[in-house]
Protein backbone atom coordinates (compact mmCIF):
# COMPACT_ATOMS: atom_id res chain seq x y z
CA UNK A 1 0.00 0.00 0.00
CA UNK A 2 2.78 2.40 1.00
CA UNK A 3 4.52 1.64 -2.46
CA UNK A 4 1.17 2.15 -3.91
CA UNK A 5 0.72 5.46 -2.42
CA UNK A 6 4.63 6.81 -3.03
CA UNK A 7 4.17 5.82 -7.05
CA UNK A 8 0.85 7.66 -6.93
CA UNK A 9 2.23 10.66 -5.57
CA UNK A 10 5.54 10.48 -7.45
CA UNK A 11 3.44 10.06 -10.85
CA UNK A 12 1.83 12.92 -9.80
CA UNK A 13 4.31 15.34 -8.93
CA UNK A 14 6.11 14.03 -12.09
CA UNK A 15 2.98 15.22 -14.11
CA UNK A 16 2.35 18.69 -12.70
CA UNK A 17 6.42 19.20 -12.39
CA UNK A 18 6.57 18.84 -16.01
CA UNK A 19 3.55 20.41 -16.38
CA UNK A 20 5.46 23.53 -14.58
CA UNK A 21 8.30 23.46 -15.87
CA UNK A 22 6.94 22.49 -19.89
CA UNK A 23 4.42 25.41 -19.26
CA UNK A 24 6.58 27.99 -17.78
CA UNK A 25 9.54 27.46 -20.20
CA UNK A 26 7.05 27.39 -23.05
CA UNK A 27 5.91 30.98 -22.54
CA UNK A 28 9.26 32.16 -21.47
CA UNK A 29 10.27 30.34 -24.61
CA UNK A 30 7.87 32.20 -27.20
CA UNK A 31 8.32 35.82 -24.69
CA UNK A 32 12.21 34.85 -25.64
CA UNK A 33 11.51 34.80 -29.23
CA UNK A 34 9.52 37.86 -29.02
CA UNK A 35 12.36 39.80 -27.68
CA UNK A 36 15.11 38.40 -29.52
CA UNK A 37 13.51 39.84 -32.89
CA UNK A 38 13.06 43.24 -30.72
CA UNK A 39 16.46 43.45 -29.12
CA UNK A 40 19.76 42.98 -30.77
CA UNK A 41 22.36 40.11 -30.00
CA UNK A 42 24.40 43.06 -27.91
CA UNK A 43 21.11 43.90 -26.01
CA UNK A 44 20.59 40.44 -25.08
CA UNK A 45 23.57 39.15 -24.25
CA UNK A 46 24.43 41.89 -21.54
CA UNK A 47 21.49 40.87 -19.71
CA UNK A 48 22.70 38.01 -19.71
CA UNK A 49 25.74 38.42 -18.70
CA UNK A 50 23.95 40.54 -15.57
CA UNK A 51 21.83 37.69 -14.66
CA UNK A 52 24.96 35.54 -14.33
CA UNK A 53 25.81 37.91 -11.22
CA UNK A 54 22.41 37.32 -10.19
CA UNK A 55 22.28 33.51 -10.41
CA UNK A 56 25.49 33.14 -8.59
CA UNK A 57 24.26 35.01 -5.70
CA UNK A 58 21.25 33.09 -5.38
CA UNK A 59 22.57 30.00 -5.38
CA UNK A 60 24.22 31.63 -1.43
CA UNK A 61 20.78 32.57 -1.13
CA UNK A 62 18.79 29.11 -2.38
CA UNK A 63 20.95 25.94 -2.14
CA UNK A 64 21.56 24.42 0.86
CA UNK A 65 18.76 25.30 3.28
CA UNK A 66 16.09 24.53 0.30
CA UNK A 67 17.62 21.20 -0.11
CA UNK A 68 18.34 20.24 3.81
CA UNK A 69 14.81 21.41 4.08
CA UNK A 70 12.91 18.39 1.45
CA UNK A 71 16.13 15.84 2.72
CA UNK A 72 15.09 16.03 6.85
CA UNK A 73 12.66 13.40 7.50
CA UNK A 74 10.98 15.71 10.17
CA UNK A 75 10.29 19.51 10.48
CA UNK A 76 8.65 22.01 11.91
CA UNK A 77 7.40 25.65 11.51
CA UNK A 78 11.29 26.57 13.55
CA UNK A 79 12.73 25.04 10.96
CA UNK A 80 11.18 26.89 7.77
CA UNK A 81 11.09 30.26 9.66
CA UNK A 82 14.87 29.54 10.74
CA UNK A 83 16.21 28.79 7.10
CA UNK A 84 14.30 31.66 6.20
CA UNK A 85 15.80 34.21 8.13
CA UNK A 86 19.43 32.88 7.68
CA UNK A 87 18.26 33.04 4.00
CA UNK A 88 17.15 36.64 3.64
CA UNK A 89 20.27 38.09 5.76
CA UNK A 90 22.77 36.16 3.17
CA UNK A 91 20.54 38.16 0.65
CA UNK A 92 21.40 41.62 2.49
CA UNK A 93 24.79 40.96 2.61
CA UNK A 94 24.91 39.86 -1.28
CA UNK A 95 22.95 42.94 -2.34
CA UNK A 96 25.00 45.43 -0.26
CA UNK A 97 28.19 43.89 -2.25
CA UNK A 98 26.78 43.55 -5.14
CA UNK A 99 24.99 47.58 -5.52
CA UNK A 100 28.69 48.65 -4.42
CA UNK A 101 30.72 46.64 -6.50
CA UNK A 102 28.47 47.35 -9.65
CA UNK A 103 30.33 50.35 -10.84
CA UNK A 104 34.05 47.87 -11.20
CA UNK A 105 31.91 44.70 -12.83
CA UNK A 106 30.39 47.50 -15.74
CA UNK A 107 34.30 49.34 -15.95
CA UNK A 108 35.48 45.08 -16.30
CA UNK A 109 33.21 44.68 -18.98
CA UNK A 110 32.99 48.25 -20.38
CA UNK A 111 29.60 48.92 -20.14
CA UNK A 112 28.25 51.66 -18.05
CA UNK A 113 24.65 50.59 -18.54
CA UNK A 114 25.41 47.40 -15.79
CA UNK A 115 25.25 49.79 -12.87
CA UNK A 116 21.57 50.32 -12.73
CA UNK A 117 20.50 47.69 -14.26
CA UNK A 118 22.49 44.78 -12.00
CA UNK A 119 21.31 47.36 -8.69
CA UNK A 120 17.72 46.73 -9.74
CA UNK A 121 18.18 43.00 -10.50
CA UNK A 122 19.69 42.40 -7.34
CA UNK A 123 16.80 42.90 -5.28
CA UNK A 124 15.18 39.46 -6.73
CA UNK A 125 17.69 37.66 -3.79
CA UNK A 126 15.56 38.49 -1.16
CA UNK A 127 12.60 37.73 -3.22
CA UNK A 128 14.50 34.13 -3.76
CA UNK A 129 14.92 34.15 0.00
CA UNK A 130 11.14 33.50 0.19
CA UNK A 131 10.52 31.39 -2.35
CA UNK A 132 13.45 28.84 -1.38
CA UNK A 133 11.49 28.01 1.97
CA UNK A 134 7.69 28.23 0.11
CA UNK A 135 9.50 25.59 -2.71
CA UNK A 136 10.86 23.10 -0.12
CA UNK A 137 7.29 23.17 1.63
CA UNK A 138 5.91 22.43 -1.50
CA UNK A 139 8.16 19.77 -2.12
CA UNK A 140 8.17 18.21 1.26
CA UNK A 141 4.31 17.84 0.48
CA UNK A 142 4.44 17.16 -3.16
CA UNK A 143 1.79 20.31 -3.79
CA UNK A 144 3.26 20.73 -7.14
CA UNK A 145 0.06 21.85 -8.28
CA UNK A 146 0.20 24.94 -6.65
CA UNK A 147 4.31 25.79 -8.11
CA UNK A 148 2.72 25.07 -11.58
CA UNK A 149 -0.18 27.90 -11.01
CA UNK A 150 2.34 30.00 -9.75
CA UNK A 151 5.13 29.51 -11.97
CA UNK A 152 2.16 29.95 -15.18
CA UNK A 153 1.22 33.42 -13.83
CA UNK A 154 4.26 34.77 -12.64
CA UNK A 155 5.69 33.73 -16.86
CA UNK A 156 2.89 34.91 -18.57
CA UNK A 157 3.09 38.13 -16.49
CA UNK A 158 6.89 38.88 -17.28
CA UNK A 159 6.32 38.44 -20.25
CA UNK A 160 3.79 40.65 -21.43
CA UNK A 161 5.79 43.69 -19.22
CA UNK A 162 8.91 42.74 -20.81
CA UNK A 163 7.23 42.17 -24.85
CA UNK A 164 5.47 45.97 -24.13
CA UNK A 165 8.49 47.40 -22.70
CA UNK A 166 10.50 45.94 -25.71
CA UNK A 167 7.84 47.47 -28.12
CA UNK A 168 8.19 51.06 -26.41
CA UNK A 169 11.68 50.73 -27.16
CA UNK A 170 13.17 50.53 -23.80
CA UNK A 171 15.76 48.18 -25.15
CA UNK A 172 17.74 45.77 -22.68
CA UNK A 173 15.76 47.28 -20.19
CA UNK A 174 12.52 45.37 -21.34
CA UNK A 175 14.48 42.24 -20.85
CA UNK A 176 15.58 42.90 -17.25
CA UNK A 177 12.04 43.73 -16.10
CA UNK A 178 11.07 40.77 -17.90
CA UNK A 179 13.67 38.81 -15.25
CA UNK A 180 12.21 41.21 -12.15
CA UNK A 181 8.65 40.19 -12.19
CA UNK A 182 8.89 37.32 -12.93
CA UNK A 183 11.03 36.79 -9.24
CA UNK A 184 8.34 38.87 -7.92
CA UNK A 185 5.10 37.35 -9.31
CA UNK A 186 6.30 33.88 -8.19
CA UNK A 187 6.51 34.62 -4.72
CA UNK A 188 3.69 36.72 -4.48
CA UNK A 189 1.25 33.92 -5.55
CA UNK A 190 3.28 31.44 -3.77
CA UNK A 191 2.07 33.26 -0.76
CA UNK A 192 -1.65 33.52 -1.76
CA UNK A 193 -1.96 30.29 -2.50
CA UNK A 194 -0.64 29.74 1.13
CA UNK A 195 2.01 27.38 1.01
CA UNK A 196 4.11 28.52 3.83
CA UNK A 197 4.20 32.16 5.22
CA UNK A 198 7.31 33.87 6.34
CA UNK A 199 7.64 34.43 10.38
CA UNK A 200 10.73 35.25 12.57
CA UNK A 201 10.46 32.25 15.05
CA UNK A 202 14.20 31.73 14.64
CA UNK A 203 16.06 28.53 16.25
CA UNK A 204 19.96 28.81 16.23
CA UNK A 205 19.64 24.70 17.29
CA UNK A 206 17.47 24.27 14.16
CA UNK A 207 19.79 26.43 11.67
CA UNK A 208 23.01 24.40 13.01
CA UNK A 209 20.99 21.49 12.32
CA UNK A 210 20.11 22.63 8.53
CA UNK A 211 23.41 23.82 8.21
CA UNK A 212 25.49 21.12 8.88
CA UNK A 213 24.10 19.18 6.03
CA UNK A 214 23.09 22.12 3.59
CA UNK A 215 26.60 24.00 3.69
CA UNK A 216 28.08 20.97 1.39
CA UNK A 217 25.09 21.39 -1.15
CA UNK A 218 25.58 25.09 -0.92
CA UNK A 219 29.16 24.79 -1.81
CA UNK A 220 28.26 22.09 -4.93
CA UNK A 221 25.76 24.40 -6.37
CA UNK A 222 27.79 27.25 -6.27
CA UNK A 223 30.93 25.25 -7.80
CA UNK A 224 28.70 24.05 -10.29
CA UNK A 225 26.84 27.52 -10.63
CA UNK A 226 29.81 29.39 -11.02
CA UNK A 227 31.80 27.17 -13.34
CA UNK A 228 28.41 26.46 -15.40
CA UNK A 229 28.56 30.35 -15.84
CA UNK A 230 31.84 30.83 -16.01
CA UNK A 231 31.93 30.29 -20.31
CA UNK A 232 29.48 33.27 -20.29
CA UNK A 233 32.11 35.21 -17.95
CA UNK A 234 34.74 34.24 -20.20
CA UNK A 235 33.00 34.66 -23.41
CA UNK A 236 31.86 38.50 -22.26
CA UNK A 237 35.27 39.47 -21.47
CA UNK A 238 36.99 38.00 -24.09
CA UNK A 239 34.94 38.52 -27.06
CA UNK A 240 31.91 40.79 -26.58
CA UNK A 241 28.08 41.44 -25.58
CA UNK A 242 26.99 40.06 -29.33
CA UNK A 243 28.77 36.51 -28.82
CA UNK A 244 27.50 36.37 -25.69
CA UNK A 245 23.82 36.95 -26.91
CA UNK A 246 24.63 34.37 -29.65
CA UNK A 247 26.13 31.57 -27.08
CA UNK A 248 22.63 32.33 -24.98
CA UNK A 249 20.54 31.86 -27.81
CA UNK A 250 22.62 28.86 -28.54
CA UNK A 251 22.17 27.37 -25.23
CA UNK A 252 18.37 28.36 -24.65
CA UNK A 253 16.97 25.54 -26.84
CA UNK A 254 18.43 22.62 -25.24
CA UNK A 255 18.43 23.99 -22.08
CA UNK A 256 14.92 24.75 -22.14
CA UNK A 257 14.00 20.59 -22.64
CA UNK A 258 17.07 19.52 -19.98
CA UNK A 259 15.75 21.91 -17.61
CA UNK A 260 12.03 20.93 -17.53
CA UNK A 261 12.73 17.42 -17.06
CA UNK A 262 15.90 17.49 -15.55
CA UNK A 263 14.25 20.19 -13.12
CA UNK A 264 11.22 17.65 -12.72
CA UNK A 265 12.99 14.95 -11.85
CA UNK A 266 15.48 17.09 -9.15
CA UNK A 267 12.29 18.45 -7.56
CA UNK A 268 10.40 15.44 -7.38
CA UNK A 269 12.51 12.59 -6.87
CA UNK A 270 14.70 13.97 -4.24
CA UNK A 271 11.90 13.98 -1.53
CA UNK A 272 10.92 10.49 -2.83
CA UNK A 273 14.59 9.23 -2.35
CA UNK A 274 14.39 10.44 0.53
CA UNK A 275 11.08 8.93 2.14
CA UNK A 276 12.70 5.35 0.93
CA UNK A 277 16.55 6.03 1.88
CA UNK A 278 16.53 2.77 4.16
CA UNK A 279 15.50 0.58 1.43
CA UNK A 280 18.42 0.78 -0.76
CA UNK A 281 16.88 -1.73 -3.02
CA UNK A 282 13.83 0.35 -3.26
CA UNK A 283 15.90 3.81 -4.09
CA UNK A 284 18.15 1.59 -6.77
CA UNK A 285 14.91 0.70 -8.15
CA UNK A 286 13.62 4.35 -8.60
CA UNK A 287 17.01 5.65 -9.61
CA UNK A 288 17.08 3.29 -12.61
CA UNK A 289 13.66 4.18 -13.93
CA UNK A 290 14.44 7.99 -13.48
CA UNK A 291 17.61 7.49 -15.78
CA UNK A 292 16.40 4.87 -18.07
CA UNK A 293 12.81 6.98 -18.25
CA UNK A 294 14.09 10.53 -18.92
CA UNK A 295 16.84 9.49 -20.94
CA UNK A 296 14.26 8.11 -23.29
CA UNK A 297 12.70 11.10 -23.85
CA UNK A 298 15.23 13.61 -23.62
CA UNK A 299 17.63 11.79 -26.33
CA UNK A 300 15.78 12.20 -28.99
CA UNK A 301 14.59 15.81 -28.07
CA UNK A 302 18.29 16.47 -28.32
CA UNK A 303 19.16 14.61 -31.80
CA UNK A 304 15.90 16.41 -32.83
CA UNK A 305 17.37 19.58 -32.14
CA UNK A 306 20.73 19.15 -33.73
CA UNK A 307 18.85 17.91 -36.85
CA UNK A 308 16.80 20.60 -36.75
CA UNK A 309 19.02 23.50 -35.92
CA UNK A 310 19.15 25.87 -38.85
CA UNK A 311 15.86 25.79 -40.23
CA UNK A 312 14.59 26.39 -36.38
CA UNK A 313 16.76 29.22 -35.71
CA UNK A 314 15.70 30.82 -38.84
CA UNK A 315 12.41 30.72 -38.71
CA UNK A 316 12.23 31.58 -34.82
CA UNK A 317 14.92 34.11 -34.44
CA UNK A 318 16.32 35.66 -38.04
CA UNK A 319 19.30 35.26 -39.73
CA UNK A 320 20.74 37.19 -37.74
CA UNK A 321 21.64 34.43 -34.62
CA UNK A 322 22.68 32.12 -37.37
CA UNK A 323 26.10 32.18 -35.59
CA UNK A 324 24.78 30.33 -32.85
CA UNK A 325 23.64 27.26 -34.77
CA UNK A 326 26.94 25.33 -34.28
CA UNK A 327 26.81 25.89 -30.57
CA UNK A 328 23.58 25.16 -30.26
CA UNK A 329 24.29 21.63 -31.67
CA UNK A 330 27.30 21.04 -29.34
CA UNK A 331 25.31 22.21 -26.59
CA UNK A 332 22.42 19.45 -27.38
CA UNK A 333 25.32 16.76 -26.95
CA UNK A 334 26.27 18.30 -23.65
CA UNK A 335 22.85 18.37 -22.11
CA UNK A 336 22.17 15.09 -23.51
CA UNK A 337 23.58 13.26 -20.44
CA UNK A 338 21.37 15.55 -17.58
CA UNK A 339 19.03 12.79 -16.95
CA UNK A 340 22.01 10.53 -15.89
CA UNK A 341 23.71 13.48 -13.79
CA UNK A 342 20.39 14.44 -11.92
CA UNK A 343 19.35 10.92 -11.03
CA UNK A 344 22.98 9.95 -9.84
CA UNK A 345 23.10 13.09 -7.62
CA UNK A 346 19.67 13.30 -6.23
CA UNK A 347 20.16 9.56 -4.79
CA UNK A 348 23.23 10.69 -3.68
CA UNK A 349 21.57 13.68 -1.53
CA UNK A 350 18.88 11.47 -0.08
CA UNK A 351 21.08 9.12 1.34
CA UNK A 352 22.47 11.91 3.15
CA UNK A 353 26.12 11.81 1.74
CA UNK A 354 26.50 15.50 1.06
CA UNK A 355 30.02 15.39 1.49
CA UNK A 356 30.28 12.38 -1.41
CA UNK A 357 27.90 15.19 -3.40
CA UNK A 358 30.25 18.52 -2.47
CA UNK A 359 33.53 15.88 -3.51
CA UNK A 360 31.81 14.36 -6.92
CA UNK A 361 31.79 18.81 -7.93
CA UNK A 362 35.16 19.57 -6.88
CA UNK A 363 36.53 16.30 -9.26
CA UNK A 364 34.70 17.29 -11.72
CA UNK A 365 34.64 21.37 -11.47
CA UNK A 366 38.67 20.09 -12.01
CA UNK A 367 38.44 18.28 -14.88
CA UNK A 368 36.43 20.85 -16.57
CA UNK A 369 38.68 23.81 -16.03
CA UNK A 370 41.24 22.19 -17.34
CA UNK A 371 39.26 21.72 -20.48
CA UNK A 372 38.31 25.15 -20.24
CA UNK A 373 42.19 26.73 -20.10
CA UNK A 374 43.16 24.49 -23.09
CA UNK A 375 40.50 25.39 -25.20
CA UNK A 376 40.07 29.26 -24.87
CA UNK A 377 43.24 29.94 -27.36
CA UNK A 378 41.21 27.70 -29.82
CA UNK A 379 38.36 29.63 -30.01
CA UNK A 380 33.71 29.82 -28.70
CA UNK A 381 33.47 26.95 -31.02
CA UNK A 382 36.27 25.06 -29.60
CA UNK A 383 35.20 25.84 -25.84
CA UNK A 384 31.88 24.48 -26.40
CA UNK A 385 33.30 21.25 -27.86
CA UNK A 386 35.27 20.30 -25.15
CA UNK A 387 32.11 21.31 -22.84
CA UNK A 388 30.36 18.89 -24.54
CA UNK A 389 33.36 16.57 -23.80
CA UNK A 390 33.81 17.10 -20.01
CA UNK A 391 30.01 16.52 -19.52
CA UNK A 392 30.02 13.44 -20.93
CA UNK A 393 33.07 12.21 -18.61
CA UNK A 394 31.40 13.57 -15.73
CA UNK A 395 28.35 10.79 -15.99
CA UNK A 396 31.09 8.23 -14.66
CA UNK A 397 31.78 10.54 -12.25
CA UNK A 398 28.45 11.18 -10.84
CA UNK A 399 27.85 7.47 -11.03
CA UNK A 400 30.97 6.01 -9.32
CA UNK A 401 29.93 6.20 -6.07
CA UNK A 402 26.61 4.52 -6.88
CA UNK A 403 28.32 1.73 -7.57
CA UNK A 404 28.88 1.23 -4.03
CA UNK A 405 25.82 2.57 -2.44
CA UNK A 406 22.97 0.96 -5.03
CA UNK A 407 25.03 -1.47 -6.66
CA UNK A 408 23.85 0.37 -10.01
CA UNK A 409 27.50 0.87 -11.69
CA UNK A 410 28.29 3.59 -14.54
CA UNK A 411 28.52 0.52 -17.30
CA UNK A 412 24.80 -0.57 -16.48
CA UNK A 413 23.58 2.84 -16.05
CA UNK A 414 24.85 3.16 -19.75
CA UNK A 415 23.58 -0.33 -20.91
CA UNK A 416 20.04 0.97 -19.89
CA UNK A 417 20.17 3.72 -22.12
CA UNK A 418 22.16 2.53 -24.92
CA UNK A 419 18.67 1.51 -26.85
CA UNK A 420 17.23 4.65 -26.38
CA UNK A 421 20.61 6.38 -27.59
CA UNK A 422 21.47 4.43 -30.74
CA UNK A 423 17.47 5.27 -31.76
CA UNK A 424 18.15 8.46 -31.48
CA UNK A 425 21.11 8.62 -33.67
CA UNK A 426 19.32 7.06 -36.51
CA UNK A 427 16.37 9.38 -35.72
CA UNK A 428 19.04 12.62 -35.81
CA UNK A 429 20.31 11.42 -39.56
CA UNK A 430 17.11 10.82 -41.02
CA UNK A 431 15.82 13.97 -39.64
CA UNK A 432 18.86 16.08 -40.86
CA UNK A 433 18.24 14.41 -44.19
CA UNK A 434 14.93 16.42 -45.11
CA UNK A 435 16.18 19.51 -45.58
CA UNK A 436 17.44 18.18 -48.74
CA UNK A 437 14.24 16.71 -49.68
CA UNK A 438 11.97 19.91 -50.05
CA UNK A 439 12.35 23.51 -49.94
CA UNK A 440 11.11 26.36 -47.56
CA UNK A 441 11.69 26.86 -44.05
CA UNK A 442 8.73 26.45 -42.58
CA UNK A 443 7.96 23.08 -44.45
CA UNK A 444 11.48 21.82 -43.96
CA UNK A 445 10.73 22.22 -40.28
CA UNK A 446 7.76 21.04 -39.94
CA UNK A 447 8.68 17.58 -41.95
CA UNK A 448 11.77 17.04 -40.35
CA UNK A 449 9.65 17.48 -36.91
CA UNK A 450 6.66 14.79 -37.87
CA UNK A 451 9.27 12.47 -39.37
CA UNK A 452 11.43 12.21 -36.10
CA UNK A 453 8.46 11.63 -33.74
CA UNK A 454 6.90 8.99 -36.32
CA UNK A 455 10.36 7.39 -36.79
CA UNK A 456 11.27 7.37 -33.04
CA UNK A 457 7.50 6.23 -31.83
CA UNK A 458 7.07 3.38 -34.64
CA UNK A 459 11.08 1.84 -34.26
CA UNK A 460 10.01 2.34 -30.50
CA UNK A 461 7.18 -0.12 -31.03
CA UNK A 462 8.69 -2.25 -33.58
CA UNK A 463 12.01 -2.71 -31.49
CA UNK A 464 9.84 -3.47 -28.19
CA UNK A 465 11.85 -0.32 -25.99
CA UNK A 466 10.47 -1.01 -22.36
CA UNK A 467 10.26 2.81 -21.85
CA UNK A 468 7.84 3.17 -24.74
CA UNK A 469 5.69 0.58 -23.09
CA UNK A 470 6.18 2.18 -19.29
CA UNK A 471 5.13 5.75 -20.78
CA UNK A 472 2.41 4.78 -22.77
CA UNK A 473 0.88 2.23 -19.55
CA UNK A 474 1.55 5.46 -17.53
CA UNK A 475 -0.27 8.13 -19.54
CA UNK A 476 -3.27 4.99 -20.02
CA UNK A 477 -3.51 5.05 -15.93
CA UNK A 478 -3.14 8.68 -14.87
CA UNK A 479 -6.49 9.09 -18.01
CA UNK A 480 -8.70 7.16 -15.91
Amino acid sequence: MYQENMKERVLSGLFWKVMENGGTQGIQFLVSVLLARLLTPSESGEVMLIMIFITIGNVFVQSGFNTSLIQKQEVDERDYSSAFCVSFLIAFVLYIILFFSAPAIGDFYGQPVFVPVLRILSLTLFFGAVISVQSASVSRNMEFRKLCMASLFAAAGSGIIGVLMALEGYGLWALAMQQFFYSFFLMAVLHFLKTWKPSLKFSIEKAGELFSYGWKILMSGLIDTVFTNVYGLVIGKIYNSAMMGQYSRGNQFPALIANNLGAAIQSVMLPAFSACQDDRERVKSMVRRSIVTSSYLVFPMMAGLIAVAEPMVKLLLTDQYLPCVPMLRLLCIAYATWPLHVANLQAINALGRSEIFLKLEIIKKAVSVVALIISIPFGIYTMVALRAVTDFICTFINAYPNKKLLHYSFLQQWRDVFPSLLLSAAMCGVVYSVQFLVNGTLLTLTLQIVTGVLFYAGFSWLFKIESFFYLCRTVKNMGR
